[in-house]
């Protein structure tokens, strides 16, 4: 594959690495916008080409001879794609890690649509996470990881949540990103592409709210995850089905977010298991009289 080397921190490629580091567009999450977004590390790339993600352009630090090539073989690159090699003293600042590891792409995010997030799967009911002011990218990033441990059918992320391309996040993921339909929409578009696909909107707050472990989770349903300081806004708690907490044993008022969204989603999994080995009845619940804690200030009370 060619291979051109870069020798100015002008270059137009560099630049455009740069800015998709440092300020992630929100439009990579909108169905049908284009746009580039940059990743860093080799497991990343290499979890990019794995699910079929087109590469534009791949930035790698001078290094000794053949290093590039070996690389680059291990990676299985295609032929087309554009490869810069540039000094490290050039390469490194542009990156978002406190230790770079010299290498970087920009790549083509997918482009997911509601059909992937309502009909990912016609053999399971979806299950769907709606993050409603998630703000700290780390927290986004497990969640997207244990979405798909717990086989969540896509995830909506609602204005003030943090853009799923902030390299944090991308990198707290560990890949997920990369597989997991995420899309950018409003509340009111939320509500309305929910209720049309009659699937039941719970969200996680500690007021009027039942055990989670008590609650139907077996049919199509989309779990709201709230703000780290303020939980699910009210209008959101209003415009829901139902509201569900986490018994918890100790002295916590909240769960850390991105805790919280993975606890829930072991709550489903564990409950469509049962619920396909033993459909004629129901597991024994020793959790009633627990207090419940949901994501942070959202289970104060």
């Amino acid at each position: 594959m060619p291979v051109r080397v870069v020798e100015s921190k002008q270059n137009a490629r560099l630049k455009e690495l740069r800015k998709a580091l440092n300020a992630p567009g929100r439009g990579a999450l909108v169905g049908g916008a284009s746009g580039l977004v940059g990743i860093e590390g080799p497991k990343l790339l290499e979890e990019a080409l794995r699910a079929g993600l087109r590469v534009k352009t791949i930035f790698v630090a001078q290094g000794p001879d053949r290093a590039l090539e070996r690389l680059l073989d291990k990676l299985q690159v295609g032929r087309d794609v554009e490869v810069l090699e540039l000094p490290k003293k050039l390469l490194d600042p542009a990156l978002a890690t406190e230790t770079p590891q010299s290498i970087a792409a920009l790549i083509e995010p997918p482009n997911w649509s509601w059909k992937d997030v309502l009909e990912a799967d016609r053999n399971r009911a979806p299950l769907i996470l709606v993050l409603a002011g998630i703000q700290d990218p780390g927290n986004l990033g497990t969640i997207l990881r244990s979405a798909e441990a717990f086989g969540a059918t896509g995830v909506v992320s609602l204005p003030g949540t943090v853009n799923a391309w902030n390299p944090k996040a991308v990198r707290a993921s560990a890949g997920s990103v990369f597989r997991v339909p995420v899309l950018a929409a409003s509340v009111q578009e939320c509500i309305e592409r929910l209720r049309e696909a009659r699937v039941k909107v719970l969200a996680t707050t500690a007021r009027g709210t039942k055990p989670a472990d008590l609650a139907e989770l077996n049919g199509p349903v989309a779990l709201v995850i709230g703000n780290e300081g303020s939980g699910v806004p009210d209008g959101i708690v209003r415009e829901a089905d139902g509201a569900i907490a986490i018994p918890c044993p100790g002295p916590v008022e909240s769960l850390n977010a991105a805790v919280a969204a993975s606890v829930l989603l072991y709550e489903v999994s564990r409950q469509r298991a049962t619920h396909i080995s033993k459909p004629s009845g129901n597991p024994q619940h020793s959790s009633k009289s627990l207090p419940h804690a949901v994501a942070d200030r959202g289970a104060r009370r």
